[in-house]
């Protein structure tokens, strides 16, 4: 049994713990309200935008905006692993770095083997653990969520669009973890060049009530070219498309990290009574020992 300064001592660094663990669910919170407010902001604004490139895929044919939509032969591939930047954040990060792996030697099975998989790191985490496991890391941002903002995305978005439109890759994939509610993310996997195309459904269907649904492109009137617009769109769609992938991933860390420390003080509290518990036995022991040891000296004089 340990003795009672034991047991003092990690009661003590126990409920120590405890307080950061406290103090750390607090700033989470705090970060996540302002972080939720942004990423609810920007989603129906990044959701329309992308459903309107979507539409006027079709029309892009012929026209420089086609080599947006190019689904060539893929040989050479970029895979974006968006974590963050630090831990205590539970399988957050952990979830991000599978999922990669898993599209890495499986998905791009062949282009891997042949070598012809570079990753681009955004997050402390992310770029360690590929660097340590020997991945082609042709860039790392370690400190983007310090600042979090659009021009910076823009930045990293725009580098992405020019190995694409050069030729230098073929696909690029971005991991993400999508923010659903403080408890709940969804490790994401998107397609972020070539730009996915919605393929439109113009044939009428039935309902279960029996009548006709029809389903169709809108019809947008252009100003000042259809070709002008939709390479403006293009490169706007993909920056915000972007921007929303680092805020989602930026809102599920806040909540991740708050969930964490929730849980650790559970823990901590947990440990608290189990310590507590072994600290008055050992002390209802002592106690006891001293009281034979007084009974027998006594018994002793007596005699």
């Amino acid at each position: 049994m340990p003795s009672l300064k034991e047991v003092r001592n990690k009661i003590v660094s126990t409920r120590n713990m405890q307080k950061i663990t406290k103090a750390m669910k607090v700033v989470s919170a705090a970060k996540l309200r302002k972080a939720q407010q942004r990423i609810v902001q920007m989603r129906p604004y990044a959701h329309k935008l992308q459903e309107m490139l979507s539409h006027l895929s079709g029309s892009s044919e012929g026209s420089d905006a086609a080599k947006f939509f190019d689904n060539r032969p893929v040989n050479r591939v970029l895979v974006v692993a968006i974590t963050s930047d630090s831990g205590l954040a539970g399988s957050f990060n952990g979830s991000i770095l599978k999922d990669s792996v898993l599209l890495i030697k499986k998905t791009y099975a062949e282009q891997y083997n042949a070598k012809n998989v570079d990753v681009l790191a955004v997050g402390k985490k992310s770029a360690a653990f590929f660097k340590k496991n020997n991945y082609k890391v042709i860039q790392e941002h370690t400190t983007l969520f310090k600042n979090l903002n659009y021009d910076a995305a823009s930045e990293i978005a725009s580098f992405m669009v020019d190995q694409f439109l050069t030729k230098n890759y073929d696909a690029v994939d971005i991991i993400y973890n999508r923010f659903k509610n403080a408890a709940v993310y969804i490790p994401t996997t998107e397609r972020f060049l070539p730009v996915p195309v919605i393929v439109e459904d113009h044939n009428t269907t039935a309902t279960s009530q029996g009548s006709n649904q029809k389903h169709y492109s809108p019809d947008y009137i252009f100003e000042p070219s259809q070709e002008e617009i939709l390479s403006r769109l293009i490169v706007q769609s993909l920056k915000t498309s972007f921007f929303r992938a680092l805020l989602e991933s930026n809102t599920a860390e806040h909540g991740a990290r708050m969930t964490a420390m929730d849980k650790a003080s559970e823990n901590a509290e947990e440990l608290l009574n189990k310590y507590k518990l072994a600290y008055n036995k050992a002390r209802q022991a002592t106690i006891t020992k001293e009281i034979l040891e007084i009974v027998g000296g006594a018994a002793a004089l007596a005699g």
